[in-house]
């Protein structure tokens, strides 16, 4: 099943009309939503126990489960230690993934087009307009580029992906991060905004000449032209398993307190340059003990035996001994 466009003809996945039996709730980050569905989808075959994910966006997904609506909330922005402790929650990576440009641009293929982290902020940020522009050519001598206006599409909604797509612009561009900055909404100088993953790479798709940013799944799935970009050690890399794993070889998980650790613009000649975890936040005394501990079997299933799949829509699996650590976090500090 392709569930990414069955994302984008059904739209967001609500609790009415979810394909599982609502005995565990979540909600949150769109980056995720393919791996969490393949793995429900299994999860549901093999224990006859359903997830009901709704996938609305890490800002929304953060609200719900501070407001105790879920049994766990979803982010691709870690919340800081400090905010964990005051809203009771625990927080652990679940996946790894990784972000990529899209364009619509005719006769352009995927991966045959390359940009770096200043000239992605310059178009982002209103500077650069027209696809012939010097800098993009310059990137790109062999590619016909038009010279029509460059349609720049982001995020409407409060989103993880947004967070580390501009924590990485900010990285990168010293004129992003004065003007414009990261977080999971930020002040957009340009662009038509689009909810979630699904809406910008349904929208890209439509759109002739235009640009955005989704999860790789959403591109791939979606048979999107990504762009290849130029990484911190000034190597063009393209957007494959191999180049996330090099990226989020660097994590050290164990000395992050409450897990918070961002990904972008890692060192290495292979690193992706917009690579990100996806996090699971659920109460230390949840409401429903019972609900929450179903939840964290199904984490553990998926930790176990979810990997494969995982590999399948080009996420990274979290390492075996991150898993041991995240398995004691649960122990110590989920009462159920």
């Amino acid at each position: 099943m392709n569930f990414i466009k069955a994302i984008v003809a059904a739209g967001m996945v609500a609790a009415s009309t979810s394909a599982f039996a609502a005995d565990i709730t979540g909600a949150g980050a769109t980056f995720p939503y393919p791996v969490y569905s393949k793995w429900a989808d299994t999860y549901k075959k093999d224990t006859g126990n359903g997830l009901n994910y709704q996938s609305i966006g890490s800002g929304a997904g953060i609200k719900q489960i501070i407001a105790k609506t879920v049994t766990f909330g979803a982010t691709d922005a870690p919340l800081k230690p400090e905010q964990l402790e005051k809203e009771g929650l625990v927080q652990w990576p679940m996946v790894m993934g990784a972000i990529v440009p899209v364009v619509n641009l005719e006769g352009v293929k995927p991966g045959e087009m390359v940009l770096d982290g200043e000239t992605l902020a310059n178009i982002y940020i209103g500077k650069i307009t027209k696809w012939d522009d010097p800098a993009i050519k310059k990137l790109n001598p062999k590619v016909s580029l038009p010279g029509d206006a460059i349609t720049v599409v982001r995020r409407s909604d409060g989103s993880g992906t947004t967070f580390n797509f501009t924590d990485y612009l900010s990285k990168v561009s010293a004129d992003w991060k004065t003007k414009v900055g990261s977080g999971t909404a930020v002040e957009w100088p340009v662009g038509v905004g689009a909810k979630g993953n699904e809406g910008v790479a349904g929208n890209v798709g439509q759109t002739k000449n235009s640009i955005g940013y989704v999860e790789y799944a959403y591109a791939k799935q979606n048979k999107l032209t990504y762009t290849g970009l130029v990484n911190s050690a000034g190597k063009t890399v393209q957007p494959t398993i191999a180049a996330f794993q090099a990226a989020a070889a660097n994590a050290d998980w164990a000395k992050a307190p409450g897990y918070y650790l961002i990904l972008t613009n890692q060192p290495g000649e292979a690193s992706w340059p917009i690579t990100a975890a996806t996090f699971i936040l659920m109460h230390k005394e949840p409401v429903d003990k019972a609900a929450s501990g179903e939840a964290v079997k199904f984490f553990k299933w998926a930790f176990e035996k979810g990997g494969k799949a995982a590999e399948e829509l080009d996420y990274i699996p979290m390492p075996e001994p991150v898993v041991k650590l995240i398995e004691k976090t649960w122990a110590a500090d989920i009462k159920s």
